[in-house]
């Protein structure tokens, strides 16, 4: 069982407030996962084989064949502003004096 100081712990790492009310909802959440879990630990897969996928479905993957690139001054055209033939974008930073 997990206790209610153990979820007001993990929420504080997370930097969550939560209510009593709250804190109370998801103790009684978590213990109910955990006991789901403790469900699914109990049955017995000895004779199960093991699997990655519990669909036949495979990817169908075309072939990677390499392509001629498309030309950068081609490329360039696109862009709404360059500079030196680099793309010129809004500053995210700002410089430090």
């Amino acid at each position: 069982m997990v206790s209610k100081a153990q979820i007001k712990h993990v929420a504080e790492l997370a930097r969550l407030s939560f209510s009593d009310e709250e804190l109370d909802h998801f103790t009684e959440q978590f213990d109910n996962i955990i006991d789901m879990v403790e469900q699914l630990n109990s049955v017995d897969t000895t004779d199960v084989p093991v699997m990655t996928q519990v669909t036949d479905l495979v990817n169908v993957l075309r072939d990677d064949v390499a392509q001629k690139p498309t030309p950068r001054a081609e490329l360039m055209e696109n862009v709404p502003e360059s500079a030196d033939g680099l793309i010129k974008v809004p500053a995210i930073m700002e410089k430090e004096d």
